[in-house]
């Protein structure tokens, strides 16, 4: 069963959640999705990721940042004002929040204390730094994940801080997307401690799951290899998958599955079978 949920935040943010498997609340472990940069909780794979492991037996909570730039939607980025302030230290207090959410039972009362979770692309630089710093994680997915927050040259640094913003086109909508200095300013600030995805590889200590397409254009396999080489060896598994872009190969509008992101959703499965029970 789908169910959606609204969770009002500290700073008085909406964040949309729609969970899957709710029939499986009470005694499964918790399944959290964090999505990436131009990321949103309908888009393409996650849908389907979600009632694949609610069909497993977990139960599943997939979000949108509040200030991922969808409103009330489902796909359409209404809300540009608020993409354009969004930094990485409002991601991470956000999915902060909805672990708190889900452990205070905001869903629903629970028996399970496990949970599990996936983060893609910028969204696994996130699950990373959130999980190195809280025990009830019990186990973490990256696919396609970052290794730094920091994607952009001095050259654009010293123009986005000339002029207050950078743009960014997003192909798939034609919208130019504009990104606040503030956004600049939090990287800098943070660089070497909340913000450093080498520092929580470091200090994880708990399984890690990497997959990576070897073909990734947007986010190399190169930083997959480097979260890799950050980790507890005796604690993570790494697996590139052949000839896979950086979503897989899915698209959005979701047009159906392939055997690339069959394995990658099977080998998610069976990690979390060994490390969530």
């Amino acid at each position: 069963m789908i169910k959606d949920f609204v969770l009002n935040t500290k700073k008085n943010e909406k964040i949309r959640i729609t969970t899957y498997g709710y029939e499986n609340l009470e005694t499964a472990p918790c399944l959290i999705f964090v999505h990436g940069f131009k990321g949103f909780k309908d888009w393409g794979f996650w849908p389907y990721s979600g009632n694949f492991f609610a069909g497993k037996g977990f139960f599943v909570l997939s979000f949108n940042f509040s200030h991922n730039g969808i409103g009330d939607g489902v796909s359409e980025f209404t809300e540009l004002d608020k993409f354009a302030k969004n930094t990485f230290s409002l991601e991470l207090e956000e999915l902060n929040e909805i672990i708190d959410a889900y452990l205070q039972n905001f869903f629903g009362e629970r028996k399970s204390k496990k949970i599990g979770i996936i983060g893609h692309s910028r969204g696994g630089g996130d699950a990373l730094i959130v999980s190195s710093k809280r025990n009830e994680i019990d186990a973490v997915v990256t696919w396609a994940a970052v290794a730094n927050f920091n994607r952009y040259t001095k050259r654009q640094a010293k123009e986005w801080q000339r002029t207050g913003f950078f743009e960014v086109l997003n192909t798939r909508t034609n919208q130019m997307m504009r990104l606040n200095v503030s956004l600049l300013e939090d990287i800098e600030k943070n660089k070497t401690d909340l913000l450093n995805i080498e520092k929580a590889a470091n200090n994880l200590n708990k399984p890690l799951l990497i997959l990576h397409g070897e073909q990734d254009l947007t986010v190399k396999i190169e930083e997959g290899e480097q979260i890799y080489s950050w980790s507890n060896k005796k604690l993570t598994e790494f697996h590139k998958i052949k000839a896979a872009g950086h979503t897989f190969d899915i698209t959005h509008p979701f047009e159906g599955s392939n055997s690339k992101f069959d394995s990658v959703l099977d080998k998610t499965l069976n990690f979390f079978k060994q490390h969530l029970n």
